[in-house]
């Protein structure tokens, strides 16, 4: 699914095309509706820049339990 975003809205928003997805993504990124990876993707950015982002702004990368064990888990097949 494409979404359409009239030239109206993104005149009143006062930003850029792009900047209007940026301020989308982290906005779906904070409220858990996207992942880190996922978020780096839409922007077409690394996932390094995309956590720069968050950090300019003061946000957290969001890294629970279980990111934190599928990161093992991918290590631990990697090294062996």
């Amino acid at each position: 699914m494409s979404m359409l975003v009239s030239d109206e809205i993104i005149k009143a928003s006062g930003l850029s095309e792009q900047e209007l997805l940026l301020e989308i993504v982290m906005m779906l990124f904070q409220k858990d509706k996207i992942s880190l990876g996922k978020a780096s993707e839409l922007l077409g950015i690394h996932r390094m820049q995309f956590q720069k982002l968050l950090a300019d702004r003061g946000l957290c990368v969001h890294y629970d339990v279980t990111e934190f064990q599928e990161d093992l888990k991918t290590l631990q097949e990697v090294g062996s």
